[in-house]
Formats: structure tokens, sequence, C-alpha cells
């Protein structure tokens, strides 16, 4: 069958710098009428076909978009609204876990079934990780459904429960205060953990704490918090913004962290009570750098790598509680339990709890703004020891018990038994 011969149309010209162009004038996928122009009909007729597949190409895509320009769209418009660092840890997620397997299916081809597929390699991950993923993936399609881009949404009952569980630790003991404290005497790390143990400052609070907001001579000394730390690639940021409302509070100090404090404000030459050394707060990286000090000085299995011969071997150490590194013989491994900077701020709420301090009171001083947090973590304080739980325990059990009438199947009484009584009344 003779292919149909394409009919041009007939283009108006115009003489430019003594040359003839034909053109013409089409819709563009905003509705702008736009110029297209060619050096002969043919050549303008080739030009407005490839424009229009564009425009059609555009129109389709704004009402069938894919997984992967919808997201972008999406954290677009999150962006107005939610902290740059929270932002850039809505994107990491979305693209390693959403756009990477997903991305290029249209919004309105995701069935349930692919959204249960995208969670399984997510449930190996922390707990934490498996709700930050699986709160994106609702969101995006509740955004998309709202919008009328989607007649059904496939993620309606996609379970929020799976990922591993966190591993919490426990408050550190005042034996293992006393371990660490005598550990990091001396050492850069020293100052923040007094800070964290003795005032419960969050690791960022710490980090952004400035003199002016240290008042040690006051006839109560306490700490001012007033401005935040974050790291934006790698660059310290310290503004006014805090974690919640709450978190902005005064903490009165006990002596041993106000003689501490004192002693690092007559070395210190910056505003920043951490700082480097050049006064300027740390950077991300930085302070991993002044935590690795603790970190070496746990007696805790270790793996290094080594290249014999060109070949990359694998090397297990088993450091023995206070003996001394290798390479370092200043170094003693003296702590035999892992620290974490938010530790020691939950050792400072346990012990403010431990000692008799109301809720109310704690949730203040630890900048909690849902009072739930604090009551959790008061109740497993308070109430998860025997020797606390046994005078509570004697009191509801221990009481004279009443008469017990033992009756047969047809009701009638057969026997009555008291508290002491070994006999049955027959």
């Amino acid at each position: 069958m003779a292919r149909k011969k394409e009919i041009i149309p007939e283009y108006q010209s115009e003489i430019f710098n003594g040359k003839e162009y034909f053109r013409t004038r089409i819709k563009d996928a905003d509705g702008k009428r736009v110029a297209v122009y060619g050096s002969t009909r043919k050549e303008l007729y080739e030009k407005v076909k490839t424009a229009q597949r564009k425009i059609e190409d555009i129109a389709f895509r704004r009402e069938n978009p894919t997984v992967k320009e919808y997201c972008e769209k999406w954290l677009m418009m999150k962006s107005s609204t939610v902290k740059p660092q929270t932002l850039r840890g809505y994107e990491l997620a979305l693209r390693k876990y959403v756009i990477e397997p997903i991305g290029d299916m249209y919004l309105d081809e995701v069935t349930l079934d692919d959204l249960k597929l995208l969670m399984v390699p997510v449930s190996k991950m922390s707990s934490a990780v498996y709700s930050t993923v699986n709160m994106l993936v609702k969101c995006i399609f509740y955004s998309a459904e709202a919008n009328q881009l989607i007649d059904y949404n496939p993620s309606a009952t996609l379970s929020p429960k799976g990922g591993k569980s966190k591993i919490k630790k426990d408050a550190l003991s005042d034996e293992q205060v006393n371990v660490l404290l005598n550990t990091v005497k001396g050492l850069p790390p020293y100052v923040f953990v007094m800070i964290g143990l003795y005032a419960g400052l969050r690791r960022e609070e710490t980090l952004g704490l400035k003199w002016d907001c240290v008042f040690l001579d006051e006839s109560t000394p306490y700490i001012a918090v007033r401005r935040a730390w974050r790291s934006v690639k790698n660059r310290p940021v310290v503004s006014e913004e805090l974690k919640t409302p709450a978190a902005k509070r005064d903490i009165p100090i006990p002596k041993c962290l106000v003689d501490c404090l004192k002693e690092a404000k007559a070395k210190s030459i910056s505003d920043y009570v951490i700082a480097d050394s050049n006064g300027k707060p740390l950077s991300y990286s930085q302070f991993q750098r002044v935590w690795k000090y603790i970190e070496v000085r746990t007696a805790k299995e270790r793996k290094y790598y080594k290249y014999v011969n060109g070949q990359k071997i694998v090397c297990t150490i088993h450091p023995e509680l206070g003996s001394h590194q290798h390479n370092n013989p200043k170094l003693v491994y003296s702590l035999d339990f892992d620290v974490t900077t938010h530790q020691l701020r939950y050792t400072y709420i346990t012990n403010l709890i431990y000692y008799g301090v109301d809720p109310k009171t704690v949730q203040y001083l630890a900048g909690h703004e849902n009072s739930k947090t604090t009551i959790d973590i008061y109740a497993k304080v308070k109430y998860n020891k025997p020797e606390k739980l046994i005078s509570v325990v004697n009191k509801a059990l221990n009481r004279p018990v009443s008469t017990i009438c033992f009756e047969n199947t047809a009701g009638d009484k057969k026997g009555v038994k008291t508290q002491g009584d070994t006999s049955e009344t027959q």
C-alpha cells in the first residue's frame, strides 16, 4: 500500500538580513503562543512536529508523572515548611529507598505489591529508618491522591510496623561515670562529657553553647540554653533555632560543673565553650575526632585491614581492660562499656528522677516538649527496681484473705476455708 504523502502547510515567510525564513506560531505546554522558524517549509514542518510531540509529552507527564518526578516536586513543596537538614534527610531516604527501585514507574501504575516489595530491604534496617521511609511513601501517595493524579492510593494499607528495634542503652551507673571522667580527664571531650552528665544538654545545644549563656558567678550558677549547632555539608551553623520551644530553658548546675567550666573559660580563646584551635565551633568531622578519644579507649573487639603481597587481610584484636595500645603506650584501654552522646543526657535525666525530682521539673530541665517522653523515662527508672516495688507489693497483697466458700455444682455450700486453716469442714 502506497504511503500517504504528507501535506506541508503554506507557512508565512519573512525576510531577515536579506534571507528568507518561514514562521508559524504554536501553543506551548503552558498555553502560551511561541514562534517557530525554519529556513524551508519542510524544515519548519519537522520542527513543529517535534515541538508538538514534546508539548504532548509534557502535558502527559503533568497528568501522569513518574514516581521520581513527583517525589522531586513533593520535596520542592516541602522545602518551605521543614528545616534544611530535615529536607536533606528526606531527599536521601527517597532517592535510596523509593526513587532507585520504582522511580521510573508512573504514579498510577504503582500497586500495593510494588510498595511491599520496596519495603523489604528497608525492613532489614532500623525501625527509625523503616518508619521514615513508610511515612515518606504515604505522604507522596496521599498528596498525589489529593491532587487527583491517582484514583487509588496503594499506600493506604501499607503496614507502619517494621525494621529492627533499636537497642536502647541504659543510663551510666555511678561507677561507670567515675571511670569515664577519669579516662577523659585532660582530654578534648572532657568538658563536653561534664556538660552532658551534669546539665543534660543535647549534643547540638552543647556545641552551640557560648560563654555569654554560662553564668558562673551568680548566687545560683546556671546555663541558659538559647542556641543550637547544626552541620550543613560538614560546616557548623549555630543559630537561635532550637529543637522545640521547650528547649529554651535555664538549667542550674552543680559545683563540680561550675569548677570545670571556670577552668575551661580561663583557658578559652573563643566565644564558644566547645571550639576548635581557631576558636570556631566544631564541624561534624571535628566532633567525630573529639569523640574518638573515648571510643579508642574502650576494651572491645576491633578489626583492621592490612595488605600482604597485595592481598587485603582482615585482622582482629581483643584488647584487655587496663592494657596499653601497642602503637601508643600512653593510651590505656580503661572502658569496658560503650558510651554515646545521648547516653550522657539520659544519665542526667535518670539521676534526677532516681533522687526524687518530680516529672514536671524533669520535663523542664530536660527541655522535653512532650510530657510522655519524660513520663516514659520516669516510669522505667522509678518502677523497674524490685527493692523499690516490694513495699507497694506487700501493701497490696499481704492482707487478710476473705472467707472463701466452696460450692458444689448444685450451689450448696460444702465447706468454708479461711486464711491459715489447713482442714476442710465437711
